[in-house]
């Protein structure tokens, strides 16, 4: 088995709502699984988008195959049912399945988690850092471990949250539980990626979770920007059309040595379009000098035309899958 191309092992991918980040996580845990490579993708918020994904059945509380990569890895998908890691947490800890059960039937689950969101996202996560750190005969059950996370808004909470709560614990299983999950999440075998598209408020949102997750010592992987566009015009026409803008008149002769229909109103529509084009496509490239200044690893993954498939994903996994090798490795 081939290792790894990147030295981190857990993999948290966050992004602005709209950006992406649920297919980016799926087609970095099939980067990961190649060359005969173990994945876990873990879904975190109940939405069912990697089974939607992957086009299989809703995910239950069980690690179940998805996808087979590149050189036969495998990837597993588990979504995270939050009564049922409780219980898991309760029988680890203080061997109560059982009352945990009668817990659940009571609906003290439900009325826990709501008092105290928090207690989602420290059981969430222990259950991630349980997949990360479990062993079979000596060797780790899984080569990675990714994570489709909350929102960049929620992920700096979310990843901190059983820091805080173990705080509020001297000793116990709880302090025990938090100090491993710690130790997990902000050792180098973790990397936080952070999805985004070239647009105003992803670019901001994702220069803000960066600055929160510095302060408080979580590390940083890559900024991946999705959706990214080529232009459809040469440089120069770019530029020009930017600058001067272009009329119908500008684009007729054009149109008439192609033998296409060359009337005002038309020659007139197609200039606007292509103004409007260039200013966007300005607009968008004026960003990537953001997202580089924001100092981490980038790569741009493209706007696929079609449906999101299979190998829509696998596509996607090979663009990361080499960035991981070069840039991240390197």
């Amino acid at each position: 088995m081939s290792t790894l191309p990147t030295s981190a092992r857990l993999h948290v991918v966050s992004g602005k709502g709209g950006t992406g980040k649920t297919t980016v996580a799926a087609a970095l845990a099939l980067a990961l699984a190649a060359d005969g490579r173990s994945v876990l993708l873990v879904e975190t918020e109940g939405r069912q988008g990697i089974a939607q994904l992957f086009d299989t059945p809703p995910l239950p509380y069980e690690e179940r195959r998805v996808a087979v990569a590149r050189g036969g890895g495998e990837v597993k998908a588990l979504a995270i049912d939050v009564e049922e890691a409780l219980l898991d947490y309760l029988d680890m800890f203080y061997n109560l399945r059982r009352a945990g059960r009668a817990l659940r039937k009571m609906g003290a689950i439900d009325f826990a988690t709501a008092i105290a969101p928090g207690l989602r996202d420290v059981l969430i996560t222990g259950k991630v850092k349980e997949a990360v750190t479990r062993r079979h005969d000596g060797k780790h059950v899984y080569d990675a471990v990714v994570v489709d996370a909350p929102p960049t808004g929620r992920i700096t909470r979310f990843l901190n949250v059983t820091n805080e709560m173990g705080q509020l614990a001297r000793s116990g299983p709880i302090k025990t539980q938090s100090d491993g999950v710690m130790a997990v999440l902000r050792s180098p075998q973790t990397a936080v990626h952070l999805v985004t598209i070239l647009e105003d408020m992803p670019v901001q949102e994702t220069a803000d979770a960066i600055d929160e997750l510095r302060k408080v010592g979580l590390p940083l992987g890559s900024v991946i920007v999705n959706l990214a566009t080529d232009p459809v015009l040469p440089a120069d026409d770019l530029a020009r059309a930017v600058d001067s803008g272009l009329t119908g008149a500008d684009l007729a002769p054009a149109l008439a040595a192609a033998h296409l229909p060359a009337d005002d109103a038309v020659a007139e529509a197609l200039a606007a379009q292509t103004v409007e084009h260039a200013r966007r496509w300005s607009a968008q490239d004026a960003l990537r000098d953001d997202v580089e200044a924001l100092g981490l690893p980038t790569v741009e993954l493209p706007l696929l035309t079609g449906p999101m498939d299979l190998g829509a994903l696998f596509e996607l996994a090979d663009r990361l899958d080499e960035h991981l090798r070069t840039e991240v490795a390197a």
